[in-house]
């Protein structure tokens, strides 16, 4: 029963943070506005989500010295994913970055396969197929070759197949608490995104209104990258990493239809088919865990 009570109560932290991500873009992109082009926006993020998750890795460091080194570096791992799709929002569509992220299913249940060796059923197999399915169609909507195209969906595409890795190795061996795996996680996006940052945008000489980028950055990093990210943490560690991208995409339809009212970012027939087919393809990853335990999973 009480097994019962913790994945009911992570499923419920997993899709409120699918939620809240939905809106992600806008700090991005406001940030971007005010100066902090490319991955330098990120960063800040990042660094402010550091620096308020800090006392909470400070109480957790004993749990830090005895974590595993597999463990911390899956978590790691994850913040280095999410920071390339933080970036990506400024060099893409927002509702095909986040498409192209929730391809997840399909990573993770090979990752489960052939490296993990955990079981796979037949529909999981069906739900790869509609997945890569889905991708075809939204690569290949213009008519050409189904092949990422600018440097938003190269983003989106790598940080979905290395959040997979991450959720992988923090599911099998991550052993501390949500504080200090948020803070390690903000971390590892932290650093990958100042290395990535000069290669993308000179550093900015000055920021215009320094008082409202500081309001922006503190927000998006306590609010996203501070509460939900400690909260998905957790839960990421007590669910299956396919059922945890599955969960998050609650984000699928708050930012596409975000984007589209605030944003006027429209998709074509095609590329919304697409979409279709990779959420089908996670409501089919999930069926069989539903139906194995009686419809309350």
């Amino acid at each position: 029963m009480q097994t019962n009570r913790t994945t009911t109560l992570a499923t419920l932290f997993v899709l409120m943070t699918g939620t809240l991500w939905g809106l992600y873009w806008l700090p991005v992109r406001r940030l971007a506005d005010l100066g902090l082009q490319g991955a330098w926006g990120t960063v800040a993020i990042c660094l402010m989500a550091m620096l308020i998750l800090a006392p909470f890795a400070w109480r957790g460091r004993d749990r830090l010295r005895r974590a595993s080194g597999i463990g911390l570096a899956s978590v790691a791992l994850g913040g280095f994913a999410f920071a390339l799709y933080s970036i990506g929002f400024l060099y893409g569509r927002v509702a095909i970055i986040v498409i192209l992220f929730f391809l997840t299913p399909v990573w993770s249940t090979l990752i489960g396969r052939f490296v993990m060796g955990w079981p796979t059923s037949r529909m999981r197999i069906a739900a790869l197929a509609v997945g890569l399915a889905g991708l075809l169609l939204i690569l290949g909507a213009d008519g050409e070759w189904p092949w990422p195209r600018g440097l938003g969906e190269w983003l989106a595409l790598a940080s979905g197949i290395l959040w997979s890795v991450a959720t992988t190795g923090i599911r099998a061996k991550s052993d501390t608490g949500p504080g200090e795996t948020a803070f390690v996680f903000a971390a590892g996006s932290a650093l990958g995104a100042l290395i990535l940052a000069p290669m993308l945008e000179p550093l900015p000489a000055a920021i215009s209104q320094p008082g409202l980028t500081l309001a922006w950055a503190l927000a998006a990093g306590g609010l996203w990258w501070g509460l939900s990210m400690a909260g998905l943490m957790w839960a990421t560690a007590r669910l299956e990493p396919a059922r945890v991208g599955i969960l998050l995409m609650a984000e699928v339809l708050v930012s596409a239809t975000s984007a589209a009212l605030i944003a006027g970012e429209h998709l074509g027939a095609l590329e919304v088919a697409g979409g279709t087919l990779v959420v089908l393809a996670g409501v089919l990853e999930i069926w069989p865990q539903r139906k194995a335990s009686g419809g309350t999973a």
